[in-house]
């Protein structure tokens, strides 16, 4: 079994790493693929990606969005975080059957000291009743493709913050996120394992998988990027996981309710969006002013339900027409801020 420890920390090249390699023969089945990433959060296929993510907080904190090609709920990785991948072929296991596919990393994770490490429900690895690993599944041309997070040492307090979204904010058809208790698994490893980089950490379980004493020796299964692979890997990353219409603009349709009182007034946005682009818009309130609000509203429909969009086209009018004794920047700010 060959396996690629990706270079890259960057999430929207390495799903893209992960197609190429599943849908070419570069690699004979079955093989593994790892990766480590800068913070991130990754939705599944079918998710709205608004609804899942606190926007502004990733923002505020440089988390890169994208959307991979597999079910499941939203998931947030950082630098704490490595991820690992199955490529099988699809008649070798059942669809759905997580447990059998990730038990050479349970197994592992046995070895280095989780001995309570165990695969429980419909896709996740926890350890005291807490989720340290979720995973996804897809079957393309008569191959099985199975990714997982596997938390070591992740800054567990920003998967709070960054995926927490106010339950009144949108609502959607989307396949939603079910929260679960989460931990990382370094405090149940052998004392020899908790103070590991990450990169340290998965050649540790690489060398357990390929039953090897040393990384060196695993190097042999390794398959190396030619750059004929890059190119191809390239395109694909652009066409989808570094698009926004992809990332976004797949999400289903869901509206959103903006309201906040001024002293000049209150203002009560209620925002429809339909393949993440503002498909209706209606502002009420008991605000004054001597422009028609409707300028406002169709100066917003069309354009992407994006902070820097949507505030690009309110900078093109001037608000204070619209509503009088509210600053303009607090009404930009209530329209646009996403959470």
């Amino acid at each position: 079994m060959q396996y690629l420890a990706m270079p890259s920390e960057d999430i929207r090249r390495n799903l893209a790493t992960e197609q190429y390699l599943m849908n070419s023969d570069k690699m004979k089945l079955p093989f593994m693929l790892f990766y480590i990433e800068k913070p991130c959060i990754i939705v599944g296929r079918n998710q709205n990606t608004m609804e899942e993510i606190n926007a502004e907080y990733c923002r505020e904190h440089n988390i890169t969005i994208t959307r991979r090609l597999s079910g499941g709920g939203a998931m947030y990785q950082d630098l704490g975080n490595m991820c690992f991948s199955f490529v099988v072929p699809a008649d070798e296991i059942r669809f759905g059957d997580f447990k059998d596919l990730v038990k050479p990393i349970v197994d592992a994770l046995h070895d280095m000291g989780a001995t309570g490490a165990e695969t429980t429900g419909r896709n996740d690895i926890v350890i005291d009743g807490k989720k340290f690993s979720g995973n996804a599944m897809y079957t393309r041309n008569g191959r099985t493709f199975s990714h997982g997070t596997l938390m070591y040492d992740v800054d567990t307090s920003a998967v709070a913050s960054a995926l927490h979204v106010p339950k009144d904010k949108i609502e959607s058809k989307g396949i939603k996120s079910v929260r679960a208790r989460v931990t990382n698994v370094k405090p149940y490893l052998k004392p020899e394992f908790q103070n590991l980089t990450t990169q340290q950490f998965r050649d540790e379980l690489i060398k357990r998988i390929w039953h090897v004493d040393s990384i060196e020796k695993a190097k042999q299964f390794e398959y190396q990027l030619t750059p004929e692979d890059e190119a191809a890997i390239s395109e694909l990353e652009k066409r989808y996981y570094d698009n926004w219409d992809w990332v976004y603009g797949k999400s289903p349709k869901f509206s959103v309710k903006k309201r906040q009182h001024f002293h000049g007034g209150t203002i009560d946005a209620r925002f429809l969006v339909e393949d993440g682009r503002i498909n209706d818009l209606k502002i009420y309130g008991d605000f004054f002013g001597t422009g028609d609000v409707a300028d406002v509203q169709n100066a917003l429909i069309g354009q992407p339900y994006d902070q820097d969009a949507m505030q690009q086209a309110l900078a093109k009018l001037d608000l204070k027409r619209y509503f009088v004794g509210i600053d303009p920047e607090a009404v930009i700010n209530l329209l646009t801020k996403q959470h």
